[in-house]
């Protein structure tokens, strides 16, 4: 019998149909890596040169032009067809080359299309030339640890989601000594160029990069990659040159498939506030994206937020002769009671659910949280300054971390005369529950930024909303609105006569949605009701369907949170991003082939249809600004955040109230239907995008 059982299962294990089925690679993997992505026009052209376009000015900082000397005079460059070129040009075009790649900071889909557009130009051009990748990020250059990218390579990885060819990391390049080594390294390869695909530091990095290898010869090209989306270029007079970094796209309509089965889960099972943080530390453009994906509910945009005014607040301080502050600014409490609005606007309209879609960084641009993270920002980083050891090593306990604030209070710091951190400081941060106050002290990031990914803002935000909601209940201000239809039929099926107990218990008995009046908040108080309306005596019960129509009034506020952030970083591109960042690599390959550096390789016109878009080089030292990074100022790329008069905004700030769904009418979420390469289902370019092409 054992041998039997043996024989079968070897016979199951070889048979044809299993060996499909459990193989690593699907029919969508194969769909994946043999698509081609389309290419703009110039990259038919057998060669090119570029062209400074002098009508795109930035004004640059004068620090950036005192650090970076060598670079800061380029100006925008566009390639042109440049299939004239002399004899000797063409040679230089395509002698053989060395070019290193890295990836530097977080994934972001259709990184490795960057590599594959480069790659295929750089060997259409000298089949001797040589890619080397960077293994694990900038460390992969301060150790010198590099793999030599193949054909083999390539084909395997084009159009996958990821980072994995290579693998990335977050090591900054930000010293003379990891400056002089990075340099070594790139000579021991002897690299005609060196490619940074990152996010706004990483491509800061580049531009220093850039300026200590001039003397070398050898050029330095960086790439825009976020799913944030913020990076993105304008000129002085608002003119776009990059409207969106690559992997945006990808990861906005992988959370909104999720958020969209969420309005599906929500719409089926009416009992659910689904809470949705997505990724964006300082810009909401994914909050925003997935807003018009999936028409959630409610979408909080945190620049909108840090623009908000109490108008109310402020007429009130006027005619008292005042001005009032903090009239000026969202505060956390206020945020509270714009939820709680909504949660009970639905409530009322019988639909006590929904689904809410919060930006990560959503507390920056709170008041009062905006100061404790600045002030807290800087008792960090000035204490790893002074003592010359990590702050979050000497107070290991949050105990031990509010013990130190305390001195401050008492003027017992560092900053004897003048404490950061005083008593109304301290009595505020007491006031908050200790998993935020942990949330608040957390190890900043390498850059010395607030980690919001480490903090439950959707819990924090959720915890005032429920503690106001109980408030607004106790008031009899927070009802489910009963349907006219299902409470006519109710008492009629108890042989009660609808009309008579509708006026004593709602507050308009002809609307569409009946709301039990606000003194009826528990069954004695509707008892009551009953009786002054002289429809039952004291003595008598009140009747079961009356009780069942107060029951299915009382809302219970229940929420499910979710998190959406790494699995976007690792989804696969969509269609958009495949063709954004094989482009990319081409423009990348192009730009080194005709002599820049210290630019970024960009691609114009994104927001339009793909024959208008057009490859370019952005100078990132003219997009550079100081900005304080663990307690000093330093130079950096400027993150783009929501632009509140932007086409994209307007629209959604128009039609949020339908999508909020707070009165009588449906739901209308929208399924933006999955990421995939065997069908047409999704959607070929960012809404924010197309909206402001407008």
């Amino acid at each position: 019998m054992e041998n039997q059982n043996f024989k079968s299962l070897e016979f199951l294990l070889n048979h044809p149909k299993t060996g499909r089925v459990t193989s690593d690679v699907n029919t969508e993997t194969i769909e994946r890596r043999s698509f081609s992505p389309k290419k703009i026009k110039i990259f038919s052209s057998k060669y090119s040169i570029i062209e400074d376009c002098h009508e795109y000015q930035f004004k640059h900082d004068p620090e950036a032009e005192k650090l970076l000397p060598d670079i800061i005079k380029n100006n925008v460059q566009r390639l042109i067809p440049g299939d004239e070129k002399s004899e000797s040009a063409k040679r230089a075009f395509a002698i053989r080359r060395n070019i290193g790649l890295v990836f530097s900071g977080g994934p972001a889909p259709g990184g490795h299309n960057v590599i594959a557009g480069l790659y295929d130009e750089a060997k259409k051009y000298n089949p001797e030339s040589r890619i080397f990748g960077f293994l694990s990020g900038p460390d992969g250059i301060l150790e010198s640890k590099y793999i030599e990218i193949t054909q083999s390579l390539v084909d395997t990885y084009r159009n996958m989601g990821g980072f994995s060819m290579i693998k990335t990391g977050r090591t900054k390049i930000d010293s003379k000594n990891k400056m002089e080594l990075a340099l070594k390294t790139c000579m021991e390869l002897e690299l005609d160029a060196l490619v940074v695909i990152g996010g706004d530091d990483s491509n800061t990095n580049a531009a220093f990069l850039a300026q200590q290898f001039v003397g070398s010869g050898i050029k330095v090209i960086g790439v825009p990659k976020t799913i944030d989306g913020d990076i993105q270029v304008k000129t002085d007079d608002s003119r776009i040159l990059c409207a969106i970094s690559f992997g945006f796209h990808s990861a906005a309509m992988s959370f909104s498939q999720n958020i969209s089965n969420l309005t599906t889960d929500a719409g089926s099972a009416i009992k659910y506030w689904h809470i949705c943080k997505v990724m964006g530390r300082v810009a909401s453009h994914l909050a925003l994206e997935c807003a018009f994906q999936t028409h959630a509910n409610l979408t909080l945009i945190g620049e909108e937020l840090a623009d908000y005014t109490d108008q109310q607040r402020i007429e009130k301080a006027r005619e008292n002769g005042t001005v009032d502050y903090t009239a000026y600014g969202m505060t956390l409490r206020h945020l509270s009671r714009v939820i709680c609005d909504t949660i009970v606007r639905r409530a009322a309209s019988g639909k006590n659910f929904g689904v809410m879609i919060i930006p990560e960084g959503v507390l920056e641009f709170i008041n009062e949280i905006q100061v404790f993270i600045i002030k807290l920002n800087k008792i960090i980083a000035e204490y790893n300054h002074t003592h010359d050891i990590n702050f979050h090593t000497s107070f290991p306990t949050l105990n031990d971390k509010l013990e130190y604030l305390r001195r401050l209070t008492r003027g017992m710091g560092d900053k004897d005369k003048f404490p950061i951190w005083n008593l109304r400081d301290d009595d505020l941060f007491d006031q908050l529950p200790s998993f935020f106050q942990e949330g608040l002290l957390v190890e900043r990031d390498t850059h010395g930024n607030f980690q919001f990914s480490q903090v439950k803002t959707e819990n924090i935000i959720m915890d005032m909303v429920k503690e106001y909601l109980t408030i607004l209940k106790e008031q009899g201000k927070y009802k489910v609105g009963i349907e006219h239809s299902y409470f006519k039929s109710t008492m009629q099926l108890a042989n009660i006569i609808p009309d008579k107990f509708a006026t004593a218990i709602f507050k308009d008995p002809k609307a569409e949605y009946l709301i039990i009046k606000e003194s009826i908040i528990s069954l004695k108080t509707l008892k009551q009701a009953l009786v002054n309306s002289e429809l039952i005596g004291s003595d008598d019960a009140v009747p079961q369907s009356i009780i069942q129509i107060f029951k299915k009034s009382d809302p219970k506020f229940k929420t499910q949170t979710h998190f959406y952030g790494y699995d976007g970083r690792g989804a696969d591109p969509t269609h958009f991003d495949c063709n954004y960042t094989y482009n990319l690599g081409m423009t990348a390959f192009h730009l080194i082939a005709n002599g820049a550096t210290g630019q970024m390789a960009a691609i114009r016109n994104l927001e339009k249809k793909f024959d208008k878009w057009e490859p370019i080089g952005i100078p990132i030292a003219k997009l550079m600004h100081l900005e304080e990074r663990n307690g000093k100022l330093e130079l950096v790329i400027e993150k783009s955040l929501v632009d509140l008069n932007s086409n994209a905004f307007r629209v959604f700030k128009t039609l949020r109230d339908e999508w909020q769904a707070a009165e009588s009418n449906q739901d209308r979420y929208r399924r933006p239907g999955p990421v995939r390469f065997t069908g047409n289902t999704e959607d070929d370019s960012p809404i924010m995008l197309r909206l402001n092409s407008i």
